[in-house]
């Protein structure tokens, strides 16, 4: 199995996610420049945080432009997995992978801290049962607010496409949300950093949970520990 990790001009996470993927789960995996074609054989594709061509204009407004995104869109359309991960997240939903749009935190600070985080039950992968209540997880962004018109967020209420939420809204987003998926369940967004969350010298292991529930369509049966919460 081959899980591809995209690289832009800015990307400061492309490590972290590969390390995660190839060394802590032991999946096969590799960083793809933005310039590339996404290969052949990809079976998963995670767009790392980092400050994509210097968060430009808005955060992922450039890199939606890239030649690879060409591919990564014909990649979910015919169902394939992708996680974006803060930076990747607003990518994907400025690329229209995922609806809504990130704007600037409502406090206007960077905000770079552990975060409590509620799961949702959202799907057969994301829910309370494979992920626990709650989680703790890194975030580090400016522009994490999550907006999205009331039709739109009223759809990903109602089709259950919030896969969790923060505890103390860190940054105004409705509704607290702090991920999505879209409505197929093939392409997820979020803020926290699960990668930065899955060694034993990072403030905690609830990273290995969510990477192993994002990875379990491609793995079959992958033992995940919940965290009771």
């Amino acid at each position: 199995m081959r899980v591809a990790i995209l690289q832009f001009p800015g990307s400061n996470c492309d490590w972290d996610s590969e390390h995660a993927i190839r060394d802590v789960l032991g999946v096969s995996a590799h960083r793809v420049w933005h310039k590339a074609r996404l290969p052949s054989e990809t079976e998963a594709v995670i767009v790392p945080g980092g400050f994509s061509f210097g968060d430009y204009l808005r955060c992922g407004a450039i890199a939606r432009f890239s030649p690879i995104m060409h591919d990564l869109k014909e990649f979910a359309e015919r169902g394939g997995q992708v996680l974006g991960i803060c930076n990747g997240f607003q990518i994907l939903c400025e690329s229209g992978l995922l609806p809504g749009a990130l704007i600037r935190n409502d406090c206007l600070d960077f905000r770079c801290l552990n975060q409590n985080l509620t799961v949702e039950n959202s799907n057969e992968r994301f829910n309370q049962n494979t992920l626990g209540g709650s989680l703790v997880l890194p975030i580090a962004h400016g522009e994490g607010n999550f907006r999205a018109d009331e039709s739109v967020l009223s759809s990903l209420e109602e089709n259950q496409q919030v896969l969790i939420r923060y505890d103390g809204n860190p940054n105004g987003s409705v509704n607290a949300i702090a991920g999505i998926r879209n409505s197929a369940g093939n392409v997820y967004g979020m803020m926290p950093h699960p990668e930065r969350a899955v060694c034993s010298h990072h403030p905690c292991l609830d990273g290995l949970p969510v990477l192993k529930a994002f990875l379990e369509p491609l793995l079959g049966s992958i033992p995940v520990e919940v965290n009771s919460g």
